[in-house]
């Protein structure tokens, strides 16, 4: 196994970024809801993956990963809400993701499962729950491309975003600032809407996963929506 290092992935730096999350897409039209995401600008699809025993809910594997890969050319990040996650990355690399991310609660050995993901070339994350504290990120910072925030308790989608999170976006944005990873991302999940997005991005997040506020009404237009907001 290679050894960790502090490459970097390239990413935007500047642009914030929607990720559309399809646990709130219609699974009956899937294609035509990624279809309406990319023509409104999406910049990747966030796919949660759950397994009914990390979190009470299951949802996809990578047969569907592969499925909407062959549908989009948009980036496609993988935020695995499963027990023993290294298990599985391998599939989900195969199946086409381009972005995995994992919980700090459940990798047990989770500087290995960084670099297990980069050793597939791919963008590597790492997940805290709403009541994980913030220095459970801090010593794998440096080799992650990007930082999940759980502004809700994961499982479930339509849940209201917790306000604590605003606090914890700040002082995470700090804490990279400081340590000069000005290449490493935040991004937020659950509870994203268009009445706090700018209140999110202000606090320095960059990648706002949204489901129901994207996919309740018409998806295009509330992407578009939500990028004016943020880009104002």
């Amino acid at each position: 196994m290679k050894m960790l290092n502090n490459q970097k992935f390239k990413m935007p730096l500047n642009k914030k970024m929607i990720a559309p999350s399809l646990l709130s897409a219609n699974f009956a039209n899937l294609q035509s809801d990624i279809e309406d995401c990319i023509q409104g600008g999406a910049d990747m699809l966030h796919l949660d993956i759950m397994d009914g025993h990390f979190v009470p809910n299951i949802t996809f594997g990578p047969p569907i990963v592969e499925a909407i890969r062959k549908i989009t050319r948009l980036p496609l990040s993988c935020h695995l809400m499963i027990s023993n996650p290294d298990k599985f990355i391998e599939s989900f690399v195969k199946a086409g993701a381009d972005y995995i991310s994992v919980h700090t609660e459940g990798a047990i050995h989770l500087h290995r499962t960084i670099q297990f993901i980069k050793d597939f070339d791919k963008k590597a994350g790492i997940v805290l729950n709403p009541a994980t504290p913030l220095e459970f990120a801090y010593s794998a910072a440096e080799y992650v491309d990007f930082i999940l925030l759980m502004s809700v308790n994961p499982g479930f989608g339509g849940q209201e975003f917790i306000k604590s999170t605003l606090k914890k976006i700040e002082t995470l944005k700090i804490f990279l600032i400081n340590n000069g990873l000005f290449n490493v991302l935040i991004e937020i999940d659950g509870g994203v809407k268009f009445d706090n997005a700018i209140q999110i991005t202000n606090a320095g997040a960059d990648i706002l996963v949204c489901g129901t506020g994207i996919f309740n009404g018409n998806i295009k237009e509330n992407i578009q929506k939500m990028r004016k907001l943020i880009s104002s």
